[in-house]
């Protein structure tokens, strides 16, 4: 999979071009620096995303290169994924199945992120601090490094495990869970080693759904722990977290009661 990525990015820019929008609701996308017209500080990448809810998506819409592998690879990362919602489920003390009949996958979204050598790392980041506007994220990183966690006031290293993937719940499962599990904030270092890469699957709700509305599960409030925020649909949370922008304020301020 990482191999594909590279694959697509190292590509002529020519032939990139075609895919090119900032249109996020489309299928398969290649676009650049997620927040360019936002008031947040440019960040340095480009990302290749494949909406995995899309039932318009053939086989031959994705680019030759990797035509093959991001398929195949949603189809195992879906697997795993739906494993883990029924993991945490069972750790909120629900049935196994409750967060999977709460539709947070259907949605999905892949994001394949390329970070060039930058020459000046010191002056821009790879990706700005933020929690993901997801249920979970599920993360395929290469071995150059650069992902950080923030945890107590510091940023700390995340380093790459050798076949290993990395977990992050997302705001949208902290709102839900009302701060049972807590987002994760992470940033990425802008490099002058070499250009890195990473596969983001996020869990999702469907953005197409207005209908359907995301509060704290009832079953985890009582007199002692009252609701913390206020209902939603997925589509109006992941509006306001594009427009905010990756400007280091936590999206879920909007939604506290």
């Amino acid at each position: 999979m990482k191999d594909g990525v590279i694959r697509f990015h190292e590509q002529d820019s020519e032939v990139k071009k075609v895919m090119y929008s900032r249109d996020l609701t489309k299928p398969l996308v290649f676009t650049s620096n997620f927040d360019l017209y936002s008031p947040a500080p440019l960040n340095w990448g480009d990302t290749f995303a494949w909406d995995m809810a899309s039932n318009t998506t053939k086989p031959e819409d994705f680019p030759v290169v990797c035509r093959d592998i991001i398929p195949e690879y949603g189809r195992h990362v879906m697997k795993l994924g739906m494993e883990l919602l029924e993991l945490l489920s069972e750790a909120l003390g629900l049935d196994p199945n409750h967060l999977k009949d709460m539709d947070c996958y259907k949605g999905n979204m892949l994001l394949c992120h390329y970070y060039p050598t930058c020459p000046e790392p010191e002056l821009t980041m790879g990706t700005t601090g933020h929690c993901d506007a997801t249920f979970l994220t599920v993360l395929l990183q290469d071995h150059i490094g650069g992902l950080q966690i923030h945890h107590q006031d510091n940023w700390i290293d995340v380093p790459p495990i050798p076949e290993a993937l990395v977990v992050n719940i997302g705001d949208v499962m902290q709102l839900i869970t009302n701060d049972r599990f807590k987002s994760a904030e992470h940033r990425v270092l802008a490099n002058n080693i070499a250009p890195r890469v990473s596969v983001a699957c996020f869990f999702r709700a469907d953005l197409r759904s207005q209908e359907k509305l995301y509060g704290p599960i009832k079953e985890l409030l009582s007199e002692d722990n009252p609701p913390r925020y206020r209902e939603t649909s997925f589509a109006d949370f992941v509006a306001y977290f594009n427009a905010k922008g990756l400007d280091g304020t936590s999206a879920l301020q909007h939604f506290k009661l």
